[in-house]
């Protein structure tokens, strides 16, 4: 039989039992993105000296690095060189893969954002006795973040897509437990089609989300 339609049935319980794990990698990864990349956006943005140079280092590294290498990288050459880093879990070398790699994107995302804020709004701040920090916390950074809310949405898709690396180091996250049952019952086809659609209904259902934020703060600002 090409295509087993008992098998494929079955599969799904056992795929979305590994969907919080999924879910959790995907959360914990957006959030230390969001907040890494506004630090590398706002150091560039006002170029502080040696930081700027080490972020400008760190996004070019990133950038240029494929994820799985990167991954890779954190979970099993770093803790040659730093042997504290031998207790790191695949969970967490996942999660702070997913953030540095995204981060790197995200943070030009964001530099671009802030960029776009009128200078004479950011004047206006200033000519009201504002200090930099209360003119990018009250003004920039709220129209920035909707400048750039549709990027932040597209990297997040990509983060729940980034987390099928997990297998790759151990994890059985949704994709991982797909793979180890087609191992078992050799229904390759129908294991990776169950994946496919679980991916394509967790995208679907955090766009629909994102559509409505985006909607919803173009509406504030």
């Amino acid at each position: 039989m090409l295509f087993d339609f008992k098998s494929f049935t079955e599969l799904f319980p056992l795929v979305l039992s590994s969907l919080g794990l999924t879910a959790e990698i995907a959360a914990l990864s957006l959030a230390g993105t969001l907040v890494l990349s506004t630090v590398i956006a706002i150091v560039r943005y006002y170029k502080f000296p040696l930081l700027t140079q080490f972020f400008d280092a760190f996004v070019t590294v990133f950038r240029a690095t494929p994820l799985v290498v990167a991954l890779f990288m954190i979970f099993f050459a770093l803790p040659c060189l730093i042997p504290a880093l031998k207790a790191m879990t695949p969970f967490q070398a996942t999660v702070v893969s997913l953030i540095c790699n995204t981060s790197a994107f995200m943070a030009e995302s964001f530099r671009a954002a802030l960029e776009s804020v009128d200078k004479g709004q950011i004047e206006a701040c200033y000519s009201m006795g504002m200090t930099r920090a209360q003119a990018m916390r009250r003004a920039i950074l709220p129209q920035a973040f909707v400048v750039a809310a549709p990027s932040i949405g597209n990297h997040f898709i990509g983060i729940i897509k980034g987390t099928a690396l997990g297998f790759t180091v151990g994890l059985a996250d949704v994709m991982g437990t797909a793979k180890m049952e087609a191992a078992l019952s050799l229904r390759f086809f129908e294991a990776y089609l169950c994946v496919t659609i679980v991916y394509v209904a967790i995208v679907l259902i955090v766009e629909f989300f994102l559509r409505r934020i985006e909607r919803r703060l173009q509406d504030l600002y």
